[in-house]
């Protein structure tokens, strides 16, 4: 599972109900549900409940609802073939890979994080452990959805991401007009030194000079995981003015002077912007929220 991936908990009832964003919708943990009921043993909870009829027709009717790509003929398959005997087993992986459902999450592995599901089908699977237990879930993820620090949380991972579209934008310039003139190890060779014209650009130094600066934090990730949101907002910036200047078919030594001189103009504009200045504040309220949940673990 990736760093950037946005979790946080819920306290149900004195009961700790992982959260996690995808494809900006909050899926809840059924595992974590099930742990209210079996401890030891949540899966089996997870598929005794999946392989319920009535469940069954639930969620394949969210399915069918809500997801374009649902494989309804093999819905229908084991719908009419295998629901309703005593033999009958579902489990999530088995749900997903048969009807490709979007619904239940579950991805296996060393560092599996379990199951989850969109909030339809997690508070049903919950009003089936305990009504009152899902009244307090449903108490819960509304709090959290009027939670300012994880609605900022989610604004500042949008940046991450702005980030690394427009990154996209830099390389495909890199691939269009310098690459094709270099062999394959050459080629590799520029991604990284284009890359760090950015970095010098922007930060003073290379990526590699970071690294060596800072060790320990080097070990997590790089110099753009750990800078600000005006560092940020102006690098983005920066990919597209470079992915232009390539183009133009400007020398590198040229596009460096060029666009540290558009680095500083940026930063002069943007430093006291109120809007940036809201924006590092929330960070800060996202970091201090990070901490408390990494300590209450």
């Amino acid at each position: 599972m990736k760093n950037n991936l946005i979790q946080t908990e819920l306290d149900v009832n004195n009961n700790k109900i992982r959260v996690m964003r995808i494809n900006d919708v909050d899926y809840i943990s059924l595992t974590d549900l099930a742990k209210y009921s079996n401890p030891e043993n949540p899966a089996n909870v997870i598929i005794h409940w999946m392989s319920n009829k009535g469940t069954f027709d639930y969620i394949g009717l969210w399915e069918q609802l809500n997801n374009d790509n649902f494989n309804f003929t093999e819905f229908s398959e084991i719908k009419n073939k295998e629901v309703g005997y005593a033999s009958f087993t579902l489990s999530p992986k088995r749900w997903i890979d048969r009807t490709n459902a979007i619904g239940i999450y579950s991805k296996g592995g060393k560092y599996s994080l379990g199951t989850f599901a969109h909030p339809d089908i997690a508070f049903e699977f919950a009003s089936w452990l305990s009504p009152e237990f899902k009244l307090y879930l449903i108490k819960e993820f509304e709090r959290l959805k009027r939670n300012e620090s994880y609605q900022y949380k989610i604004e500042w991972n949008a940046n991450r991401i702005l980030s690394k579209v427009n990154y996209v934008v830099h390389t495909d310039a890199i691939k269009n007009f310098i690459v094709p003139t270099l062999t394959e190890e050459q080629k590799r060779f520029v991604y990284a030194e284009e890359t760090d014209v950015l970095n010098v650009a922007l930060f003073g130094m290379t990526a590699k000079e970071w690294r060596e600066k800072n060790p320990e934090l080097a070990k997590n990730g790089n110099m753009r995981d750990y800078t600000d949101l005006l560092h940020l907002v102006i690098l983005s910036n920066l990919e597209i003015i470079n992915a232009s200047l390539i183009s133009d078919n400007i020398s590198q030594s040229e596009r460096l002077i060029k666009l540290n001189n558009n680095a500083r103009m940026q930063m002069e504009a943007l430093r006291n912007n109120k809007n940036i200045k809201d924006l590092e504040l929330l960070q800060e309220k996202i970091n201090e929220n990070n901490k408390v949940l990494i300590e209450n673990k």
